[in-house]
């Protein structure tokens, strides 16, 4: 079964390919919303948002939408704007923990299922000298929090509960469910 993935983050392409997805790439074009009062709204909005902008396109296929967000002291942390901000998150990260949302928008229909997951992940006392290196080695400027738990992660993070790789943006534990769904619905589609 190919579905399409309505995301260009390279993490979320190689937790499907992890996954054995088939998968067709399509970008889609929204603008999310950041609302500070509210994460599990705001993801889920986002997720659906690039659901629909990507289903008005092509119909009568599979498609996977997902936005995730760090919620920090009462905050939403997207993705850095650049360098300052990224040294930024991670300095008031220092020795705290946050939350990591991700809703998962998935389906055929013109309404999607919906699931989202929450994880926490603690991070390590960092000092100026590490939070530096990091930045220059990793580039973290298109993730959220300005960090990746896969690449280099254990330099910052002392720690995490629930689902790894939905800190790296896709919790595969839903999307594996989701598809054995879709596929018991394919079998029976084509039985009938």
């Amino acid at each position: 079964m190919k579905i399409i993935a309505a995301t260009t983050s390279p993490r979320r392409h190689a937790i499907l390919k992890k996954l054995g997805v088939d998968f067709e790439t399509v970008l889609p074009r929204v603008e999310e919303i950041h609302d500070g009062e509210d994460p599990v709204g705001t993801v889920v909005h986002n997720a659906r948002a690039k659901y629909a902008a990507v289903r008005a396109t092509r119909r009568g296929v599979p498609i996977l939408a997902a936005d995730t967000l760090v919620w920090f002291e009462g905050e939403l942390i997207g993705k850095p704007r650049d360098e300052g901000e990224a040294k930024q998150f991670l300095r008031r990260f220092s020795g705290k923990t946050q939350i990591v949302f991700t809703a998962v928008a998935m389906g055929e229909d013109a309404e999607p299922e919906i699931r989202v997951e929450a994880s926490s992940v603690r991070f390590k006392i960092l000092d100026e000298a590490e939070i530096c290196a990091y930045i220059a080695e990793v580039r973290p400027y298109d993730r959220a929090g300005a960090y990746d738990i896969d690449e280099s992660g254990g330099r910052l993070v002392a720690g995490w509960s629930g689902s790894y790789t939905n800190v790296m943006g896709l919790p595969e534990e839903v999307v594996r469910a989701w598809l054995l769904t879709e596929r018991r619905h394919s079998c029976l589609r084509s039985r009938a």
